[in-house]
């Protein structure tokens, strides 16, 4: 593989004017496709395989009124009124007559001839009911929603909204998170290299791989749906994997020039051997992101795949657009700014690789590291163990309004309901009869549930000559481990039910699909992670050809992705970081861990081949295990180093938004990210290596015979341009 890459790094430095202007075409290529087609990403979800979502699809064929988006809107005036009084009735008459002309508005309640008025009178519950799902109610119906209640709003009445759509729903995308990272991850390049040039370029190659990617992304979306969500995934991922990538390759490539090795010869050899280690980093985070589609949730099945896509992109650019701008650079990416030289080869041998110098920072630590390789590693496993301990109390669940600051209007709807008419009201279920039921069947029904223990209020929804709808308040909220309960209290006593109305019932609605999602994610975890870690071993098992080295590495993983859940629950779920992150204490994200195992498996082996492969190129060189650990974990800790904390920059950046979830994935990634390079693959990695020596390289006699070598180092790479430059 070295060999081929060689070639190809080299062809695209010779042809980089072909290279970079067929690159700039997919660029714009890819802007006009999502500009022609329009394409928007949506939140419109659904989760085959799934009581709630049979409910929906149900409803759908026999209701559709009642199966699209759905707005709570709350009107509320002072503890001195009620809104039953003239003045404030008025008003929200009113604004209930102009909303029933809402374009895609198929139903509007009537809060006073519906039980909709709170027990105190001051506050009035009104249910909107859209003829579309969520993603497909237009913007300018919600705009037009919200200039309808302007005469409730003139009568001195407060209104708020909640519900699966409603004005505002929409998180607007904001550039602030991707500039901070970009403006912090050129401050490290800056440093790790001392040059605009060498700075600068990585990240522009990651910023036209973004491009690329989001581009493309946004025309797919034109034709399938693909969540909001799956756009900042691949956002964050598309710039710090295509910032790193570019880093290694780049900081090989300098430091050999800089040693006096010709440009071209130096860009071929820098893709045949750092390229091979970026290459194998690289598809073991696709096959980590595209491992999400054995969840059977659509949703996350394209959010897995566009992240990856994402990567993909990233990595064929570091392969042949990065040897291609090298090419323009030429030696001015050795022009360092503290002396603006343009270094001629005595000045090349002055400065050469930081990294080759024992008295860098990195070198010391390695010694270190190797020296007290026992307490190194007890004390770096114990700190991931204590880390890891809050994750043992993970409760999964989706976001509900609770979960929003005070200034969002569903956290102000969410606090006026729950206050006024109990917190249940937020989160209403759905029991609906697979057939026609008697209005006296219907009737037996709501007396049977309004005596459990659990339910604050039952009553008939709806009902034609196919289905009949009842809606249950939970005396819980809907994000409550209780509400979780009577859901599958419920089900389990469906022949109860059923005998009561005498047809099949179905329990569905937004707080049943969120229990739904929650437990389908919680169920497909361990398949999730069989899969993936069992492809990942045969990938890791090919590089280093090796059983011990990929054991190690998962369990590292296994270490450091415990470590940031342990993180997560402690700052979002327990609320450690409810002052430090302006958040409310929620539950844990339930798609989260999905895709923290995914990203961070994927990026902690990204690491595990930097650190490692330049360990075993050390050790085939010099058949010095120990001495081997040290020396290759010197020359991979700088660029770990930056490569880390660009990964880590990035992911805390997207955390300086309003958005609980995305905050909440940020901070998560960071952690997962800073445990796994520094703790673990800079520190329990070598020492682990140090102790088991030479047999940490052990592998059965078949594998010379059957087991091809991918020649990650460019071991033999190396040996053929030595012997074609001894030959010339």
């Amino acid at each position: 593989m070295s060999t081929y890459l060689f070639r190809l790094g080299r062809w695209a430095f010779r042809h980089r004017r072909a290279v970079l202007g067929a690159w700039l075409a997919v660029a714009v290529l890819a802007v006009a496709l999502a500009t022609a087609s329009g394409g928007k990403t949506n939140d419109t979800f659904t989760i085959p395989g799934t009581e709630s979502q049979r409910t929906t699809d149900l409803l759908k064929r026999t209701l559709p009124a009642l199966a699209g988006g759905q707005t709570q809107v709350v009107f509320a005036v002072p503890a001195a009124m009620r809104v039953t009084e003239p003045g404030p009735r008025a008003g929200i008459d009113a604004s209930l007559a102009r909303i029933r002309t809402v374009p895609q508005v198929a139903t509007v309640s009537d809060p006073y001839a519906a039980n909709g008025v709170s027990p105190d009178g001051q506050v009035a519950l009104v249910t909107v009911q859209w003829t579309g799902q969520p993603g497909e109610v237009k913007d300018s119906s919600l705009d037009a929603l919200k200039q309808a209640v302007t005469p409730a709003r003139s009568a001195g009445v407060q209104v708020e909204y909640s519900g699966s759509v409603y004005p505002g729903w929409r998180v607007v995308p904001s550039e602030l998170p991707e500039l901070i990272g970009l403006v912090v991850a050129f401050v490290i390049l800056m440093i790790t290299f001392g040059a605009l040039v060498a700075a600068g370029m990585p990240i522009l190659t990651a910023v036209l791989g973004v491009v690329v990617s989001l581009m493309g992304i946004t025309a797919l979306a034109s034709v399938i749906n693909i969540a909001s969500a799956s756009t900042t995934v691949a956002i964050m991922l598309g710039l710090s994997c295509g910032i790193d990538y570019g880093l290694f390759i780049l900081f090989r490539h300098r430091n050999q020039v800089l040693q006096g090795m010709a440009l071209d010869q130096s860009v071929g050899l820098a893709v045949g051997t750092a390229g091979g280690s970026v290459v194998f980093a690289a598809l073991t985070v696709i096959i980590a992101l595209s491992g999400m589609s054995v969840v059977g949730i659509p949703f996350l099945t394209v959010m897995g795949l566009s992240a990856a896509a994402a990567v993909a992109v990233a990595l064929l650019i570091a392969l042949t657009l990065l040897p291609a701008l090298l090419g323009f650079a030429g030696e001015k990416i050795t022009a360092f700014v503290s002396t603006g030289l343009r270094p001629g080869h005595h000045e090349r041998v002055a400065k050469t690789s930081a990294a080759e110098s024992p008295t860098t920072g990195g070198a010391r630590w390695a010694r270190f590291v190797v020296r007290h390789r026992v307490p190194a590693a007890a004390t770096g496993v114990a700190l991931l163990l204590v880390l890891a301990i809050p994750a043992l109390s993970i409760q999964l669940g989706l976001p509900s309004g609770a979960s929003k600051p005070t200034s969002d209007t569903q956290r102000r709807a969410y606090d006026l309901i729950s206050t006024h008419f109990g917190p249940g009201y937020n989160g209403p279920l759905l029991l609906v009869t697979e057939g026609p039921a008697t209005p006296a069947a219907v009737q037996r029904l709501t007396g049977a549930l309004a005596t459990q223990p659990d339910v604050a209020a039952a009553s008939s929804l709806a009902s034609n000559n196919q289905v009949a709808i009842v809606r249950l308040v939970p005396k819980s909220g809907p994000n409550d481990t209780a509400t979780a309960d009577l859901v599958h209290g419920l089900r389990d006593h469906r022949a109860a039910l059923e005998a009561v109305v005498g047809a099949p019932v179905l329990i569905g609605g937004t707080t049943a699909s969120n229990i739904d999602v929650s437990q389908k994610l919680a169920d497909a975890l361990p398949v999730f992670l069989a899969v993936v870690v069992g492809l990942a071993f045969v990938l890791l098992t090919l590089a280093f050809r090796t059983i011990l080295v990929p054991i190690k590495s998962i369990i590292g993983f296994l270490l450091s992705v415990a470590a940031a859940f342990g993180a997560q629950v402690a700052m979002f779920q327990w609320g450690w970081g409810r002052h430090l992150f302006n958040i409310v204490p929620t539950e844990t994200i339930s798609f989260l861990p999905l895709i923290m195992l995914a990203i961070i498996f994927g990026l902690s082996s990204d690491y595990e081949v930097f650190v490692v492969s330049r360990i075993k190129e050390d050790f085939t060189a010099t058949d010095d295990a120990r001495g081997a650990v040290q020396r290759g974990t010197a020359r991979a800790a700088r660029v770990v180093t930056a490569a880390a904390l660009i990964m880590f920059s990035i992911f805390v950046a997207f955390m300086f938004t309003s958005d609980p979830t995305i905050k909440a994935i940020g901070f998560s990634f960071a952690a997962g990210v800073f445990l796994d390079a520094f703790v673990v693959r800079l520190t329990v990695v070598p020492a682990v290596m140090a102790i088991v020596g030479a047999r940490i390289w052990y592998h059965p006699r078949w594998f010379a015979r059957y087991v091809p070598d991918p020649d990650l180092e460019g071991t033999r790479l190396e040996e053929q341009l030595r012997a074609a430059d001894e030959s010339a």
